[in-house]
């Protein structure tokens, strides 16, 4: 009888933190992702009990109607679809542990907003920013380091300022990563970008060192570098080196996939080096050429 009373009558947020709970301990998600569902699984759960829903199990189709109407404008299509997709996995869980309730679930189709092209930086703007730090002092051979780890080996942010020294495989020209949920991979190391990471540890490291950290990246006064830290780096040299656009991590990683797929790299084997699960994720970088060829085409032809 207890059993049955919790199914029915517990809060709608305790069973949030149930899922919560699961994603974090089964799943392996990062908290910065249980945040994000957390924000946004209790955001959709008060509109609901606006409409008065008491529990997951009274949810209609009429009551996701009513989500629906309250995720449009002046919430961004981004904003709005998140919630779905958070919701939708969420209840997706409590079907498969006999608390869900007996509507389909919702659809995330209707916000989903226009597929953005990644930026990526011309061979020639890489190099400007590569060069802009100043590498005769700690924290320029630092800043170096950084642009080498997130475009000569295409690591997200997360994977570049939590990379120690041990994943490092100098002699065979390897670096292992780990990365979402913990997956790991395996990424050539280039000749330059590893005698970059060694000026670094030779020459930069002990002098920024002011405590025992596992991570190669330090801080202006010796701790990890933030990921917070590591966006300003990028910024300012970027605006030094004249390049107008914001130019972030990712930017970096988007530059090393366009550049390799350009090169005539396999998009299976660039789908591994950046850690993608679904070889769509990658797909996206071959646009870029169709792009710049309709670009062509209609600069060219007089009838475009």
């Amino acid at each position: 009888m207890e059993a049955q009373d919790h199914a029915v009558e517990l809060p709608l947020e305790s069973e949030i933190e149930w899922f919560l709970d699961h994603l974090k301990v089964v799943r392996g998600a990062s908290r910065h992702t249980v945040a994000a569902y957390r924000n946004d699984l209790f955001g959709s759960a008060a509109i609901l009990r606006e409409n008065g829903l008491v529990a997951w199990t009274q949810l209609s189709p009429d009551r996701l109607i009513y989500l629906e109407s309250r995720l449009g404008p002046p919430l961004a299509p981004a904003t709005s679809q998140r919630r779905l997709s958070a919701l939708r996995s969420f209840l997706k869980f409590l079907k498969r542990n006999g608390q869900g309730p007996s509507t389909d679930l919702p659809s995330t189709g209707g916000f989903r907003r226009r597929k953005r092209m990644p930026k990526a930086l011309s061979p020639v703007r890489m190099e400007a920013l590569a060069d802009t730090p100043e590498t005769n002092s700690a924290t320029g051979l630092r800043d170096r380091t950084l642009v080498e780890l997130l475009y000569g080996l295409g690591l997200r942010i997360s994977e570049a300022i939590s990379l120690e020294v041990n994943m490092i495989d100098f002699d065979g020209e390897m670096v292992r990563v780990s990365g979402k949920r913990g997956k790991q991979r395996v990424i050539p190391l280039p000749s330059e970008t590893a005698e970059w990471i060694r000026r670094y540890l030779r020459d930069a490291r002990p002098v920024l060192a002011r405590k025992p950290v596992a991570p190669i990246l330090l801080g202006d006064r010796g701790g990890v570098l933030s990921r917070e830290r590591a966006y300003n780096i990028l910024a300012n040299h970027a605006q030094a080196s004249g390049i107008e656009s914001a130019t972030g991590p990712h930017t970096l990683r988007h530059t090393y996939a366009v550049h390799l797929l350009k090169g005539g790299a396999d998009l299976r084997a660039v789908q591994e080096l950046l850690g993608h699960e679904s070889v769509a994720t990658t797909q996206v970088y071959t646009m870029l050429d169709l792009e710049e060829i309709k670009h062509r085409y209609r600069a060219a032809h007089p009838r475009a």
